[in-house]
Parts: structure tokens; sequence; C-alpha cells
């Protein structure tokens, strides 16, 4: 039977919370890794609870590094991001845009390395712009002025921010600002990847915007979309994938050998092999990942690019 995870509660987990819980930073295993590491993590629209979902990482994490290692859960990133600047989480997974937003506000942090979904794949995702499959006064982006347009949220990455930056470029909306976008638009935030794609469908929105997995292997996969049901007018570039990064002030030597963990043994086969877990169980994260490879900050200078050029608030919060 699984061991219960050290869970905070699921609403927003503020900084002080994180405070209270840390560790003395003096305490270190005999492999020189801290007594405790604390991941901070935060669901997604694929799983309200990660309870069981990092349970083959932590035990991992415990055999190779001899510290006692925590999960904390918040509901937004905020906390995490203020838990990461005050050296009270160790370790935080983050989406690509928070994690962007996390470095220019004064969080000393790096990739430890980004979600792969399966063996083999680089890590990346992209956005797709839809409507129903039947709609054919609609063929570009260019054709999504004045229409009723979902969106995931404001502060979605592939459901936004990326969108966004197609919109601008097709000359639809002057800035990513959300006031330029209801100028150009009648902006629907459906607040889900899933949502948005089924209201395209159901034709409460004429047009939007979802991750292509969602679209072309999850929502297929629960038979709530057909082939035919939707056709994509556009494709993002290269979204990077989300990411664990890890706090700098953990020191240059410990940060390099929680790398090579990531890096080599933070995957499903490895997980296996050592009988943490079986089959599906051995997926992380929210996201249901196969495991995780190799990351740089540089990997995510085009969300920076993307922020400037659509001018989003988000990217300022």
């Amino acid at each position: 039977m699984k061991r219960k995870l050290a869970l905070a509660a699921t609403a927003l987990l503020a900084a002080t919370t994180l405070a209270a819980c840390a560790p003395a930073e003096s305490a270190t295993t005999e492999s020189g890794f801290p007594a405790e590491i604390v991941i901070g993590a935060i669901p997604n629209e694929n799983s309200a609870d990660l309870t069981g979902t990092y349970e083959p990482l932590i035990q991992m994490l415990e055999a190779e590094t001899g510290a006692e290692v925590k999960l904390q859960q918040a509901s937004d990133y905020a906390g995490i991001v203020e838990g990461l600047i005050a050296d009270r989480v160790d370790i935080a997974f983050l989406g690509p845009f928070s994690y962007v937003i996390a470095t220019t506000n004064e969080a000393d942090i790096k990739p430890l390395g980004a979600l792969a979904g399966k063996k083999g794949e680089a890590s990346g995702y992209y956005s797709l712009g839809i409507t129903q499959g039947g709609n054919d006064e609609v063929t570009s982006l260019a054709d999504f002025s004045g229409k009723d347009t979902c969106f995931v949220d404001p502060g979605s990455t592939s459901g936004f921010l990326y969108p966004s930056a197609g919109l601008i470029e097709e000359g639809v909306i002057a800035s990513g600002k959300e006031s330029d976008v209801s100028a150009a638009l009648k902006p629907i935030y459906a607040g889900g990847h899933d949502a948005s794609a089924l209201a395209v469908k159901n034709g409460d929105c004429e047009v939007g915007f979802s991750m292509q997995s969602m679209i072309e292997v999850t929502l297929p996969g629960s038979g709530e979309l057909a082939e035919g049901d939707l056709k994509s007018v556009w494709t993002s570039e290269m979204i990077p994938g989300s990411v664990f990064a890890v706090r700098n002030s953990l020191g240059e030597e410990t940060t390099a050998k929680l790398t090579e963990l990531f890096t080599e043994k933070a995957n499903a086969d490895y997980f296996e092999s050592q009988g943490y877990c079986t089959d599906e169980d051995c997926l992380i994260t929210g996201e249901h990942a196969w495991g995780v490879v190799p990351a740089t900050d540089k990997d995510y200078d085009g969300i920076r690019s993307v922020c400037t050029s659509t001018k989003s608030e988000k990217c300022q919060s």
C-alpha cells in the first residue's frame, strides 16, 4: 500500500506556511543532501489532487539522497514561487510560463529537467487554433476576428499567451493585453484545455484554442471527441515543457547531483525497475508523463520573446 505523502491543504499554500515547515539549513544527510527536501507542485486540469502521482519520484529521491522528501501542494504557483525565493521550497514543478514568471520575480532557480510525455520524445508541446469540423468560413487565425473565441485562461501558456502571439502576427489583435483582445474578439475563458475544445465542439464558441494532446489524444480517448468534430487551422511553434526547477542556494554540488538524478532516474522505466510502481502508476505529475529529460534556462527564451511581443500583463505579475 502506498504511504501517505506529506501534502498541504489544497487551498493556496502561502509562503508563511512553507516557512513554518522548513527544515534547518544545516541539517544534511551522509550524502551531503539536505535532511529534508521540499517539492512544491500545482495541480492541473488532469489532476485535482497530486497524491500518488509523485510517489515513485519521492521514493527514488529518498533512496538516492537519504533525505525525507515532502510534497507541498498549492492551488496556484504564487505561494510556491514565494517559497523558492525564501529558500523554503527546494524543488518546484512549474509550467513553462510560471517558470519564466518566477525567474523575472527574483527566484534564483534553474531547471533540473523538463517533462517528456513518452520515452524518446523531446520535451515540448503545441497549441492549436480550432473550429468545428464543418465550418468552412474559418480557415486561418485571420478569420477569428470578431468571433466568440474560447481561450483557456489569461495565465495559460498554450491557452492564451502563444495564441495571442499568433493573433498579433495575423493582425487580429494589437497586443496580448486583455483589453486589446476584448476589442478585437469576444473572448470566453473556459478554464481548462478540455473545456475550451468542447465549447468549440458544442458551438458555445465558434473558434478557440487548446493544447494539441487534449484535442488529438485525451478527448478522443475518453470518447468526448470524434473524428471530424473539430479541425485545426493554426499550430503554434513548439512550447517548452513543464519543468522541475531547483533553487540555486542549495549549492552547486547539490544541484548538480539532483540534476543527474532527475535526468537519469526520474522516469517510468527506472521507477518500475526498482519496484517503486507498476505500469500506469509510474507516470509522474498531474501530466502523467514518462519522465524527465535535460533542459536549460535558455530553452525558455521563446516564452520570454512571446511575452515581449504580446505585452501580456501576466508576464509582469
